[in-house]
């Protein structure tokens, strides 16, 4: 496909460029870009996501809604699990490889120019995201749900005046850029609540809750928590999904069917409706149209989220990549699909806390596959497989240095048992997750 390799051009541009893991604390050369493509960010209301784990789900929620309710809207959402163009989606889809290239090209000629004036070239996000922007006043939409790369208050993102902030459980990760001190994360995810918005908080922690209403009480945002404004009412295992109860900010929301597995996606979908719920105006007297909400939630589709990619055995694969989101994965193993055997094919960065993911996954998984991604950050798997040992210990665990090879060896650890229940999950990683996708012919999302 002569578009594709077009695509990947743009993309080894980009590549030239800092990566997304790396940030240096300033709006400024952001602010430049999106000035001399005239400021784009500013002819639309902008609903903006931080928090560590459940922004992209809960991102494709409110987009879901919006569009069902008839907004047309955009939806910036990072990393990507197959295709850069996943990242910039319009009318809920991803903009097609033309457009990406396109949309590049538009704002190149540019960015030479502000790289000049700054000691630190543009970053591969920061570029990224003046292309979601443009792209966005380009179609125009009518709304744009925005998601953080990482942090918040110095995220490329933030040049944009949210009115609706949405802050989704937040944990430790990207300790190097962020730190280990949760209180101080949450600090750097709340610059996203903006003067005069409202802001959608998800449970959290004690300390980052008072971080966080710290942070609405300073600039005279207007905040509702889940738990006790909105939140999860009732909540039943289907087939495919479950079915919720939610209490909205308007009023009560029954017969929710949520084709998503976990109670963390529950927990996502009273924050994307209460996130839209607020959009609207909507408070005691106000609720949305409850067979809208009902259709947009039945439509939702969160690739790489607890998805199966086969079934006889069941292959799943999930994104999870801190401890934080290993734990929510392990319980809705545990809760919903009660396997009888179940192997992990776990590949994770380099960076990231293995330790703290594998002992996640410990208690519901009865063996290990350790193994790597294409990624030039990931772990060695016999490093992986030493952090293992002491979790798992040698009898549960084995090491296989290709991803594909990994799935192989899993599916026969399941089937060898010849009873049925049996289940692989693939995780670690956002990059295991996309690569499993497509080794199972999945097309991007």
């Amino acid at each position: 496909m002569e578009n594709l390799d077009e695509l990947l051009d743009v993309e080894n541009e980009l590549n030239q460029r800092w990566p997304e893991t790396k940030i240096e604390p300033t709006v400024e050369r952001i602010k430049a870009l999106a000035h001399v493509l005239g400021d784009p960010h500013t002819t639309y209301p902008v609903v903006h996501i931080a928090g560590t784990n459940g922004k992209t789900s809960t991102s494709r929620m409110i987009d879901a809604l919006f569009t069902r309710i008839g907004l047309r809207t955009g939806r910036y959402t990072s990393p990507h699990l197959q295709l850069a163009t996943e990242r910039i989606s319009v009318d809920g889809a991803p903009i097609t490889p033309e457009r990406y290239v396109e949309i590049y090209r538009d704002v190149e000629p540019y960015l030479g120019m502000i790289d000049a004036k700054h000691e630190v070239p543009m970053s591969k996000f920061e570029v990224l995201t003046g292309m979601a922007y443009a792209a966005f006043a380009d179609a125009p939409v009518d709304v744009a749900v925005v998601e953080t790369g990482m942090g918040g208050t110095w995220d490329a993102t933030n040049i944009a005046d949210g009115k609706i902030a949405v802050i989704t459980p937040i944990g430790i990760d990207h300790v190097e850029y962020l730190g280990g001190d949760i209180a101080g994360i949450a600090k750097e995810k709340a610059g996203i609540i903006k003067p005069g918005s409202v802001a959608l908080i998800a449970e959290q922690p004690a300390e980052v809750m008072k971080v966080l209403l710290e942070r609405v009480a300073e600039v005279d945002a207007t905040v509702a928590r889940q738990g006790q404004e909105f939140g999860v009412v009732r909540r039943d295992v289907a087939v495919g999904g479950q079915l919720l109860t939610l209490q909205g900010l308007g009023g009560l929301y029954e017969d929710i069917f949520l084709p998503l597995h976990g109670a963390h996606q529950a927990g996502n979908a009273a924050l994307a409706l209460a996130a839209v719920e607020a959009f609207f105006g909507a408070g005691a007297d106000r609720q949305l149209d409850v067979e809208a909400v009902r259709q947009g939630f039945a439509t939702v589709t969160t690739p790489g989220r607890l998805e199966r990619l086969r079934s006889a055995p069941n292959v799943f694969v999930d994104a999870a990549h801190n401890p934080h989101g290993a734990r929510a994965l392990a319980t809705a193993l545990d809760e919903e699909f009660g396997f009888r055997k179940l192997v992990a094919v776990v590949a994770v960065m380099a960076d990231k806390d293995a330790e703290g993911i594998l002992a996640a996954l410990e208690p519901v998984v009865h063996e290990v596959v350790l193994t790597t991604n294409s990624s030039t950050r990931a772990m060695d798997p016999d490093l992986l497989a030493g952090i293992a040992m002491t979790i798992f210990g040698e009898d549960r665990m084995v090491v296989q240095p290709r991803l594909d090879d990994a799935i192989e060896e899993a599916i026969r650890l399941v089937e060898e048992e010849e009873l049925s229940g049996g289940g692989v999950i693939v995780t670690g990683s956002v990059v295991t997750a996309g690569e499993a996708r497509a080794l199972f012919g999945k097309e991007p999302a």
